[in-house]
């Protein structure tokens, strides 16, 4: 397709007789942001190690930005923030971004210019202190990722993509990456990153494609894809103390077909020819005070329960994308 920023092709990755991928096609807009969702050990990082010919798949084909993956010039064109990160613990700074930028072409002063904005943007130079003229082993754990997140967008690349980028985060840090990734965006580049965080990919995503077991489950527009898993879901929210008046009637197979509790919030599906009214009614007579029963659709996290299994994201927990 034209408009993609990346088109993947029936692509197959075995590895000693097991399929890591299998037969995997997607294809990413430009201009948007992009989520390859899915349990660990889905293939998600094999799918971006193909992505960026590190490894070669057996099958397949892949296009970014309209040309083969395995052209110099257009991976110059791409920012890659991988799963495992690694840094030059003893160097400073400054030098390894001015380094890493280099490699994809930009010149000295520009890289040091654009390297100063950077860690201005992202709150390393403050008060006083430039944390640039530091060893990459006196920073914190999260400020060492801004750094190589940094280091993936110096050569300000048309497509970035980024692997499991929120591992680990605390939340200010995490809400910085996630910024960075809106404005992007904005200006009009590609963003594909891969998560098995479901409330990061609700937030930023344009489009999202659910793997597990290396086979693509579902494929499009995330709108799109609330809208077609519709069906009949309640957003219900309970005065604190009253869940376990409700509990019952919430586990009854024929009304609720099923069931996410976060202490006194429910996200639930009704069961087939169950009367959401009716329901409500049951709740309010077993004296539980409600505040919040609303037809919604599914949060992508429901979906993605749906899609991939419980069991396949419960097993997926100390694997590898």
């Amino acid at each position: 397709m034209p408009d993609s920023a990346l088109l993947v092709e029936h692509i197959t990755k075995r590895f000693s007789g097991h399929d890591a991928v299998r037969d995997l096609s997607l294809s990413v807009p430009r201009g948007t942001v992009y989520g390859l969702l899915g349990p660990n050990g889905a293939g998600k990082t094999t799918t971006i190690r193909m992505v960026l010919d590190i490894l070669a798949p057996d099958e397949g084909r892949i296009l970014i930005l309209g040309r083969a993956n395995t052209d110099d010039a257009v991976r110059q064109r791409v920012g890659y923030l991988p799963e495992e990160r690694g840094l030059y613990k003893k160097m400073q700074v400054r030098r390894m971004l001015r380094f890493l930028a280099e490699l994809k072409g930009v010149p000295g002063r520009e890289a040091d210019r654009r390297i100063s904005r950077w860690l201005e943007r992202f709150g390393l130079i403050e008060n006083g202190r430039d944390w640039g003229r530091a060893r990459v082993d006196e920073l914190s754990r999260g400020m060492q990722q801004k750094v190589q997140f940094i280091g993936a967008l110096l050569h300000e690349p048309e497509l970035v993509i980024l692997d499991e980028p929120f591992s680990g985060l605390d939340p200010i840090n995490a809400q910085a990456l996630k910024d960075t990734v809106v404005d992007l965006r904005r200006e009009g580049r590609t963003v594909v990153f891969s998560t098995h965080l479901m409330d990061n990919a609700e937030r930023l995503c344009d489009s999202i494609c659910i793997i597990a077991r290396g086979e693509r489950q579902l494929e499009g527009e995330l709108a799109t894809v609330k809208a077609q898993h519709g069906g009949r879901h309640v957003a219900l929210e309970l005065a604190s103390g009253d869940a376990a008046r409700a509990v019952a009637m919430l586990h009854d197979a024929s009304v609720v077909r099923t069931l996410d509790d976060s202490n006194r919030s429910f996200e639930l599906e009704l069961a087939p020819g169950a009367d959401p009214q009716a329901l409500l009614r049951r709740i309010l007579d077993a004296g539980a005070r409600v505040e919040r029963f609303e037809m919604v659709r599914p949060s992508l996290h429901r979906i993605f329960l749906d899609v991939v299994g419980a069991t396949d994201v419960e097993a997926g927990m100390s694997g590898h994308g």
